[in-house]
């Protein structure tokens, strides 16, 4: 059969299941007769205009008996399937096809399911079957059928139980035909434990899906465009259309919304005490839609722009993708399998050959043997004086060895030697760092003393001047007349009061100051048996290696240089002093 899009090749599966049937004998030919009948219903269910006269001026050079299936095609593709336009209904066709083919074929005995499900299972097979004649569904697709009608019954997936299942269709080449499958799902072996209704339901929305291209459906509520009140409404999402009904029976449909892809899906907030809203955006409408929970809100709204990408992108809906993918793939593991038979075949034919070019060349050895077998002894012979000469050489070869084993392990000990020693420096190393850290550490401590104590040396600077300051004034004050001698003996009072507080403060700084002396002590003590560590390391680094210099901390920045020495304070600091001196400086004296 010559190439077909996907929807001659539905059509060419469902016409050779109803040929098929009206072949009683099965001897693969069909009288003109019933081919007559069979074309005039499909010329009607497809809505095509039938020529009966055509039939006969077709096969007129064929009327000695019946046709066959290839002497059929030729008249089927010329007046029937050329002409075939996508404007008629694929279910009655399938119909009419099935009520040909089940009538002969099914057998009703013991099945679990209703004529209509086994008409379902006939459209899938179709659907999923592989394009080759006869018609048979492999094991991967009763595998993807089988577990799609199980998640729609809400059951679980036993891939245990495929595989024993798989073990048996062994020897029908891993495929099943139409009936095959229909007993399989009738029978109910891989529905155990769900009745007739819950594997109908499951059958029905298999169905719905890969035939009828329905993605998803639900109750919905909608706002009405005119009169602006919500409607519940059932919701048929396809790849190109989102259909509702009055119910979910399909009896009553009230519109459609035509999907392209220039359509976009928004999510809206609450409002008018509507919740879960989004709406589809069209070229010509809006329409506003409100889910029953957050749930069924994303799904939908996931769903439907998955279709506008498909639409945008110009890609089929996503079951017959992944069905085109499925087929792809077992074509490239069929032509890879074929590629190795044909290699392996090949390797079959060269390994004949090889095996007669073996033969031949044994048949002259054979003949080279007696010829060998005299040049054997006088090789014999000649080995026999080589393997005297050979011996005097092992012997010397063998001394030779044993000298240069002991120069190895005298090696291997010296090598011993130098990496403990490495070992030994790699540890005086770590050492040396350590006694360096304590030593900046050290310093660092000093410097902290350091800072301490010039802070001390400033306020007991600053209270001498403020002393003499009381005292001047106090000076001049005793000088001034005697008519004021009272009040300045209060006044007087007054000021020994507040200078017998600053003589106690004075002592008091002077107490820190030798507390913070002698924390300055303890701290030269540390850095001194720093250095002397420090020293004593660098001195046994110095034997170990020789020489050894040692890198000291330097500042990152330019020192300033202070009475109190270098780098006492920083910049911050000594700006904040000298702000703080020049303050007191242009100060008034207080008077007494």
């Amino acid at each position: 059969m010559r190439g077909w899009g996907s929807l001659f090749r539905s059509l060419l599966k469902a016409i050779w299941h109803a040929f098929t049937a009206l072949d009683v004998d099965k001897s693969g030919k069909v009288s003109k007769s019933q081919l007559k009948v069979l074309s005039h219903n499909l010329c009607t269910v497809m809505k095509i205009p039938h020529d009966p006269v055509s039939l006969e001026e077709h096969f007129r050079d064929d009327d000695e008996g019946p046709v066959s299936n290839q002497g059929y095609m030729p008249y089927l593709n010329r007046f029937i399937l050329d002409k075939v336009q996508d404007n008629f209904d694929r279910i009655d066709f399938n119909r009419m096809c099935w009520t040909l083919c089940a009538r002969k074929n099914l057998n009703r005995n013991h099945l679990l399911i209703s004529d209509d499900d086994a008409f379902k299972i006939w459209c899938i097979f179709n659907f999923l079957s592989e394009d080759r004649y006869p018609l048979v569904m492999v094991s991967e697709e009763i595998e993807y059928f089988l577990r799609k009608q199980t998640e729609a019954m809400g059951g679980s997936w036993i891939e245990e139980k495929f595989e024993e299942y798989k073990l048996q269709l062994s020897s029908k080449h891993q495929c099943l035909n139409v009936w095959e499958l229909i007993e399989l799902v009738g029978m109910g072996h891989f529905s155990k434990g769900m009745d007739r209704q819950t594997l109908s339901m499951g059958i029905n929305e298999v169905f719905q899906e890969l035939i009828l291209d329905v993605l998803k459906q639900g109750y919905m509520m909608k706002k009405g465009h005119k009169r602006k009140n919500w409607t519940e409404r059932w919701f048929l999402l396809k790849p190109n259309l989102i259909s509702y009904y009055a119910s979910e029976d399909l009896t009553e449909k009230k519109g459609d919304i035509l999907l392209d892809g220039n359509c976009c899906v928004e999510s809206l907030p609450d409002k008018e005490g509507k919740k879960c809203l989004f709406y589809v955006k069209c070229s010509d409408k809006s329409f506003e839609i409100s889910a029953s929970d957050k749930k069924k809100k994303q799904e939908w709204i996931q769903a439907i722009q998955t279709c506008i990408t498909l639409l945008k992108v110009g890609r089929p809906a996503p079951h017959h993708e992944a069905r085109q993918k499925r087929r792809e793939l077992r074509q490239k593991q069929q032509a890879e399998q074929e590629e190795l038979e044909l290699r392996m075949r090949e390797l079959q034919t060269a390994n004949e050959n090889k095996q007669r070019e073996l033969e031949a060349m044994r048949k002259k050895l054979e003949e080279a043997a007696a010829n060998a077998a005299e040049e054997e002894r006088r090789r014999l012979q000649t080995q026999s004086e080589l393997q005297d000469l050979y011996r005097v050489e092992m012997d010397k070869e063998k001394m030779v060895r044993q000298q240069m084993e002991e120069q190895v392990a005298q090696k291997s000990s010296e090598l011993e030697q130098y990496l403990q020693r490495v070992r030994e420096l790699e540890n005086m190393y770590h050492r040396l760092e350590e006694a360096l850290e304590e030593e900046r550490q050290a310093r660092q401590d000093e410097e902290t003393v350091r800072k301490l104590q010039a802070r001390l040396l400033e306020e007991e600077v600053s209270k001498r001047a403020e002393l003499e300051q009381i005292h001047l004034y106090q000076q001049e004050t005793i000088s001034q007349t005697q008519a004021e001698k009272q009040e300045l003996e209060r006044e007087r009072l007054a000021k020994e009061s507040a200078l017998q507080s600053a003589m106690q403060q004075l002592q008091q700084l002077e107490a820190d100051r030798r507390g913070a002396l002698e924390q300055y002590e303890e701290v030269m003590k540390k850095l001194a048996d720093a250095a002397n560590n420090t020293k004593s390391w660098k001195d046994k680094v110095v034997y170990h290696e020789g020489l050894m210099r040692l890198i000291q901390p330097g500042p990152k920045h330019p020192q300033k240089i202070t009475n109190w020495g270098p780098a006492a304070f920083t910049e911050k600091e000594l700006s904040l002093r000298e702000k703080d001196w020049q303050e007191k400086k242009n100060r008034p004296p207080t008077p007494q």
